[in-house]
């Protein structure tokens, strides 16, 4: 709006005529025309009309900052605030940013896909949750979680084990591996059905029957027969089976003696796998002296005697087996 000052016709010809100018019309500018627009500007980022009570406002930040980032599912700003506004948010939670608002995940996005056996989330992550997970070889996604197959059942340690075979899940494996001796049946390392001589024992079954001590060509029953005479003694002998037809037969003299002079070891191996140990008494043997004699050895000594005509007297008997 413009405002003018009127001079009376006198006035105005005295000061034509004097030069002199008591006063003059001035026109004052218009706030509006000049952009004073505003009745106020936020955080006072802006000027005043110097002719009146309208401002002229200065966005200092852009039209980006626009969020506050505050209320429920936010948990701030990304960036550095303008006038306490950011150009987006980050979310909080099961919530998650859309552009221009955070917003919450559906009911299905619930895992976080973290820990043993996982690889990571499956598809688009939501407020850091997922719908489901990928797994980590060898375990699988069953049920809402990342777990081994049940087929993995084995710690795979304890007598006769060597470790797992294959990968572990879980610290479990599908199968163990087993240590020389044992085999892997059933789902345990169990002791191997042996039939024949390993080292200082023999099996049958895979149960011992014989034991010799290192450098002794034959293998010692693991028990006595009894005290009998000579004929029962070489009959039984004779019949005694190792396993099947396996046969075994009185020792001779010599065996006898390094069966003394072993007894040490053959007696330990004779406790350890369920036999007895040699009696400290005479054994027969059926090396003969002549005259249907036959020689005994003292197993409490090692001395060697001859037992009457015939066999006739009663001598401990401890099968041997001699060939195998």
């Amino acid at each position: 709006m413009r405002t003018y000052l009127y001079l009376s016709t006198a006035v105005a010809g005295v000061i034509m005529a004097t030069g002199n100018a008591l006063g003059q019309c001035v026109v004052t500018q218009d706030c509006a025309a000049m952009g004073y627009t505003k009745s106020s500007c936020p955080d006072g980022n802006g000027v005043k009309c110097p002719f009146g009570n309208s401002w002229f406002c200065v966005d200092l930040c852009g039209s980006g900052y626009k969020y506050t980032c505050s209320g429920t599912g936010y948990a701030g700003g990304v960036g550095s605030a303008c006038g306490g506004k950011y150009t987006s948010c980050t979310c909080a939670g099961k919530y998650s940013w859309n552009g221009s608002a955070c917003t919450a995940c559906g009911s299905s996005y619930k895992y976080t896909c973290t820990g043993t056996g996982y690889a990571g989330g499956s598809g688009t992550a939501c407020g850091g949750y997922y719908t489901k997970c990928n797994c980590a070889s060898p375990y699988t996604w069953s049920s809402g979680t990342c777990k081994c197959d049940s087929s993995y059942a084995y710690a795979c340690s304890g007598t006769g084990y060597s470790g797992g075979s294959g990968t572990a899940c879980g610290g479990k494996y599908t199968a163990c591996t087993c240590t020389s001796g044992y085999e892997w049946k059933n789902g345990s390392c169990q002791k191997q059905t042996q039939n024949g001589a390993v080292g200082e024992l023999y099996y049958c079954n895979g149960k011992v029957v014989g034991v010799r001590a290192t450098g002794m060509g034959f293998y010692v029953a693991l028990r006595d027969l009894g005290s009998m005479n000579w004929t029962s003694a070489n009959s039984q002998c004779r019949n005694y089976s190792f396993c099947g037809n396996v046969k075994g037969t009185l020792p001779t003299r010599e065996q006898l003696l390094l069966i003394y002079q072993n007894k040490s070891r053959v007696n330990s191996l004779l406790s350890t796998n369920g036999g007895t140990k040699m009696t400290n008494g005479w054994y027969w043997s059926s090396t003969d002296y002549g005259y249907n004699g036959y020689y005994v050895v003292d197993m409490s000594n090692g001395n060697v005697a001859t037992n009457g005509y015939n066999g006739y007297g009663d001598d401990y008997v401890r099968p041997v087996l001699a060939s195998y």
